[in-house]
């Protein structure tokens, strides 16, 4: 079985979560709620403190596409911290609340604390290779090929096999590969009939490599 791609850098330690939360003013949102909008301009990081936000783009037909997701220790806001339009909005999926530290203040963080900038520069690393990673599924791959490439990337070793942790529904997937719930539905039926995944509990493992090609 291929090994899983590079995981995320683990959230923020607790100590210098609490010296950059500090710097910023205390926010909270409901679920369902957008908190950056795409294209706006601003220069605000957001630390998520509680509670958890997804990353996504949107067309004006209202289609969108998730390109990440985040929770408590994690930030997002921070590709605009160079004076540029917000590259993707931002929604909570459940009540989150966020320090929220202008780019005058983060700066200055940064500036004394270099282990934040070191975490910063591997999560903005990570998030590149994300971006190519996804732009390649969609260039190269088919809605199955995406699914499992998605899958793969998610999951982590456990007891022998690969276990996504994160609780996706269908539809999630969906918004995730940029395509219907249907499709994703006959994917994974596909999948579990055959012995390559299990969803047992909500929560879905790889049991074997699954086929090149659906």
């Amino acid at each position: 079985m291929n090994l899983p791609a590079r995981p995320q850098p683990a959230a923020l330690a607790a100590e210098v979560l609490t010296a950059i939360a500090a710097s910023g003013g205390v926010k909270r949102y409901p679920a369902q709620v957008v908190i950056i909008n795409e294209g706006e301009a601003a220069d605000s990081l957001y630390i998520i403190l509680s509670g958890r936000v997804k990353v996504y783009a949107a067309n004006e037909a209202g289609k969108e596409v998730v390109l990440n997701t985040h929770g408590a220790g994690e930030y997002v806001g921070e590709v605009a911290l160079d004076g540029g339009a917000r590259s993707a909005s931002v929604m909570t999926l459940e009540a989150t609340t966020c320090s929220v530290v202008t780019g005058e203040s983060l700066r200055g963080f940064l500036a004394n604390h270099p282990d934040f900038a070191l975490h910063l520069i591997h999560n903005l690393i990570w998030r590149l290779r994300q971006s190519t990673e996804n732009v390649k599924g969609l260039a190269l791959h088919d809605v199955y090929g995406r699914i499992t490439q998605l899958l793969r990337r998610l999951a982590t070793p456990e007891g022998g096999v690969l276990v996504v942790h994160e609780r996706l529904t269908q539809q999630d997937i969906a918004d995730r590969v940029g395509a219907s719930r249907e499709m994703v539905s006959r994917i994974f039926k596909e999948l579990v009939t055959g012995g390559y995944i299990s969803t047992q509990g909500g929560r879905i493992s790889i049991l074997k490599k699954p086929p090149a090609a659906w």
